[in-house]
């Protein structure tokens, strides 16, 4: 029997990190299989996972709860039969619902033998209260359909500020285990008690189907003006617009009719100065359009490469490995796309 386990997370929420700790901690030994949908031109996050030894199959058009249902039901047959592994670790995008991807790997069990083990929602315990009132029921079924909820970045917050996050977290799912610790500070131990701590899964699939022959498979529009702290759009105006998580008519939307993504290649070696422009200008305004994640590697003078990552009002750079050549993706509403290349010195 393969396990599976499927690790969600809205943009930029660290789910790439914790997967990488999860796989040298928790899952070390084991024979592992890592399926990715990245939403985005171009995949960044492979090369660094690849570096675990994982093998990686990316599905980079589209989002895997909608237009790719079909094809990952095929994948991840195909990933059992070729590489019969121990485990399989689920990255969805994350602008999918969690709810779909259990949908899709439960239709899979019909054909082979697997089992859900965990379902797992990393959350930016900064931005949660800020996402779970912009997007609606995109985050939501995120939290309400998890087994274990990881908050990030926890390092960051007042014990006030995480067990306000840990309240907003509760009204949407009361059963699931909340890891509030650093979980670099975790042991496997402790992190096992928090996955084997979950839900039952025949309770969240009728829940889910149930939502499913209701709304079928769609995502709820959001006003993408919503999409910063600074903000203060309340619920009524979304009710006005017909966009808020709390409306309940038919008017759903695919992600990839909500979410655009740019993404390019580059050979250009940027100065550190360069770098530092470009992420201040995209964390900062809208004047590229409202851009909710970047990401990138991509090589800078004296022979280095460097990999970022940026959400809104902030950014992380870190020494990134050699890859073949620079690589950078945009992912947001109202992109700007001739904007965004002379940004990135790519015209």
């Amino acid at each position: 029997m393969t396990k599976v386990d499927i690790i969600s997370g809205f943009l930029g929420a660290g789910k790439t990190t914790f997967i990488k700790q999860m796989i040298d901690q928790v899952f070390a030994g084991q024979k592992l299989v890592l399926i990715e949908n990245e939403f985005g031109e171009i995949g960044i996050d492979g090369g660094f996972l690849k570096d675990a030894g994982i093998e990686i199959t990316e599905m980079n058009s589209g989002c895997i709860c909608c237009t790719l249902v079909g094809d990952f039901s095929v994948a991840l047959k195909k990933v059992l039969d070729e590489y019969h592994p121990d485990r399989v670790l689920i990255e969805p995008s994350g602008v999918g619902k969690l709810s779909d991807i259990v949908r899709a790997v439960e239709d899979v069990k019909t054909d082979a033998p697997i089992e859900i083990e965990g379902r797992i929602t990393v959350v930016d315990g900064k931005k949660a209260k800020m996402y779970m009132k912009n997007f609606g029921e995109f985050y939501k079924d995120q939290v309400a359909s998890a087994s274990t909820i990881v908050i990030s970045r926890t390092q960051e917050m007042s014990g006030d500020k995480i067990e306000e996050c840990v309240a907003l977290l509760r009204e949407e799912n009361k059963e699931a285990a909340i890891i509030t610790t650093p979980w670099e500070q975790l042991g496997e131990e402790s992190i096992h008690r928090a996955l084997e701590h979950r839900t039952g899964m025949e309770d969240l699939m009728e829940d889910s189907h149930d939502h499913h022959d209701h709304h079928g498979h769609h995502h709820d529009h959001h006003d993408h003006h919503d999409h910063h702290d600074h903000c203060h759009h309340d619920h009524d105006h979304h009710d006005h617009c017909g966009c808020g998580h709390d409306h309940h008519d038919h008017h759903h939307h695919h992600a990839d009719e909500i979410f655009t993504s740019w993404g390019r290649e580059t050979a250009h070696q940027y100065t550190e100065g360069e770098l530092e422009q470009i992420l201040k200008a995209l964390s900062e305004g809208e004047a590229y359009g409202t851009v909710l994640r970047a990401k990138g590697i991509i090589p800078v003078e004296g022979g280095l490469w460097k990999q970022f990552d940026l959400v809104p009002g902030e950014y992380e750079v870190r020494e990134g490995q050699p890859d073949y050549t620079g690589r950078l993706c945009v992912i947001g509403t109202d992109l700007k796309e001739e904007e965004l290349a002379v940004l990135f010195h790519l015209s």
